[in-house]
C-alpha cells in the first residue's frame, strides 16, 4: 500500500478529543479519501484508474477523509455492495476546491446566512458536506466530528479522472484489521496516519466551523 499505517492506540493519543476536524493523511500535493463499492466498480476502477463502467456519474458519491468513519459506514467492508475499499490519492488543490464550492446538507449546521440564502445555495451547488460524529473502530460516536462531502454532475465528473492521482485496493488490509477490532485486540490494530487537515484561510476555516490550534 501507498499508505502509512500506525497503531491506533497510539494515534489517539495524539487526536483532538473534540470539534470539527478533517481527519486526513495528506501532504503538500495529495490527500486521501476513501470509498467503498462492489466489486464490478471497485475493480474497474483499480484497473483502470479512473471511475467508469458502472459507476454512475449521474448520482451523487460521498468522500470520506477519514478512515474510520469509512469503516463505520461500511461495517468494515462487510455491507452489502460495499466490499471493496479504494484508498483515493487526491490532489489537495481538487480537495480545497470542493470544500471552497460545498454546501452544507442541513440548515442547522449553518452560520452567518438567512435559511433562504441557504436553500438558494443548495439548490444550485453540486458540492454537499456534513458533519457527522466521528467512530471507535467498534463503531461507537465519539464527540470530534467528521467530514464527508457529496459530489455530483461537473465535479463528480472531475473527480472520477482528472481529479486522482491514485486508486488502491485497500480491502485486504481492511479485513486483516478488522480481525483484531472482532477478538478485542486493539493493541494491535493499524490505521492510516490521520491529521487535522490544515487550511490557511480564515473565512474557509470559520465556514468549516475549524478552530485552529
Amino acid at each position: 500500500m501507498k499508505i502509512t499505517v500506525k497503531k491506533y492506540k497510539e494515534q489517539i493519543l495524539e487526536w483532538p478529543k473534540s470539534g470539527c476536524h478533517i481527519m486526513a493523511q495528506y501532504d503538500d500535493e495529495k490527500i486521501i479519501v476513501y470509498q467503498a463499492y462492489r466489486k464490478e466498480i471497485g475493480g474497474f476502477a483499480v484497473k483502470n484508474q479512473f471511475f467508469g463502467g458502472e459507476f454512475s456519474l449521474n448520482r451523487m458519491t460521498w468522500i470520506k477523509p477519514n478512515f474510520l468513519w469509512m469503516m463505520y459506514r461500511s461495517g468494515w467492508g462487510t455491507k452489502e455492495g460495499q466490499e471493496i475499499t479504494l484508498a483515493i490519492h487526491l490532489k489537495v488543490s481538487a480537495f480545497r476546491n470542493y470544500l471552497e464550492n460545498a454546501v452544507y446538507t442541513s440548515f442547522d449546521q449553518t452560520d452567518e446566512i438567512s435559511h433562504d440564502e441557504w436553500r438558494n445555495s443548495l439548490e444550485n451547488t453540486n458540492i454537499r458536506l456534513q458533519w457527522d460524529p466521528d467512530h471507535d473502530p467498534y463503531g461507537a460516536k465519539q464527540v470530534r466530528r467528521a467530514i464527508q462531502i457529496g459530489l455530483r454532475d461537473n465535479f463528480i465528473r472531475s473527480f472520477a479522472k482528472d481529479d486522482i492521482l491514485l486508486i488502491e485496493d485497500i480491502s485486504q488490509f481492511v479485513e486483516e484489521q478488522y480481525e483484531f477490532v472482532r477478538n478485542s485486540q486493539l493493541e494491535n490494530l493499524m490505521t492510516p496516519v490521520e491529521k487535522p487537515f490544515i487550511l490557511n484561510d480564515e473565512i474557509l476555516n470559520r465556514k468549516l466551523k475549524i478552530i485552529k490550534e
